[in-house]
């Protein structure tokens, strides 16, 4: 599962200087025409995981004339869900880092289960006082071209795993760019709760992820 007790945590302190690290530098001969951040599932092996990988697939069968790039957030993605916050300033980083050196870039952010959970904090508009976390500047913002967001904890699943877990919300500025999809019956994102475990497990074969590359497609096209 991609959610558990811990997801308040998600807003812990980051380490001395870790929210101001400075990413790797590249020269803009590294940029490519669209850029995927994007978040794995919990306990999934690093990289984009089991549907960030159909996702982006499906997205370059769309984009054959674009080069797509592939940055998958560096976060565990196990039950350790304080750490989860490696992933939002893994984010956020590499998304200010893009703004500043690749801004022609058409950047597509994502993410599935907690990685949804890790995406949608990245782009929300505020952040809980007191934490070494910023929201997105508008530069950055104005560079995200797309969210994508599969079988993202609801609000009942956070309060039923800590009742005062903050909120997952995308900010108004992504409002028409974002995509936020569920399956029917699946229980980690269904508002009433679904019945259907495997529903969770299904976002890389019900299509899903085509309907989310075909939102993207028309965003990078209408820009």
């Amino acid at each position: 599962m991609a959610v558990g007790a811990a997801v308040a945590a998600l807003f812990i302190c980051a380490p001395p200087g870790q929210a101001n690290g400075e990413p790797t530098a590249f020269s803009s001969a590294d940029c490519d025409d669209v850029e995927v951040v994007f978040a794995r599932g919990t306990f999934e092996s690093p990289g984009v995981g089991k549907v960030g990988e159909p996702f982006i697939e499906a997205l370059r069968q769309r984009l054959p004339d674009r080069t797509v790039g592939i940055h998958p957030v560096n976060y565990p993605a196990s039950l350790e869900f304080g750490r989860a916050v490696e992933g939002i300033l893994d984010a956020g980083n590499h998304l200010r880092h893009l703004a500043a050196n690749c801004p022609t870039t058409e950047i597509v952010v994502g993410g599935y289960s907690q990685g949804a959970a890790v995406s949608g904090y990245v782009t929300s508009e505020t952040v809980p006082a007191g934490y070494a976390l910023t929201a997105l500047p508008p530069n950055v913002v104005e560079n995200v071209t797309a969210v994508v967001l599969f079988g993202k904890p609801s609000p009942g699943v956070l309060r039923l795993l800590q009742h005062d877990a903050p909120p997952i919300e995308t900010g108004p500025a992504f409002e028409d760019r974002t995509i936020d999809l569920c399956a029917p019956r699946d229980p980690v994102c269904e508002p009433r709760g679904g019945l259907d475990r495997g529903a969770h497990s299904a976002y890389a074969v019900n299509g899903m992820a085509e309907t989310a590359a075909d939102f993207v497609v028309d965003h990078v096209r209408n820009r």
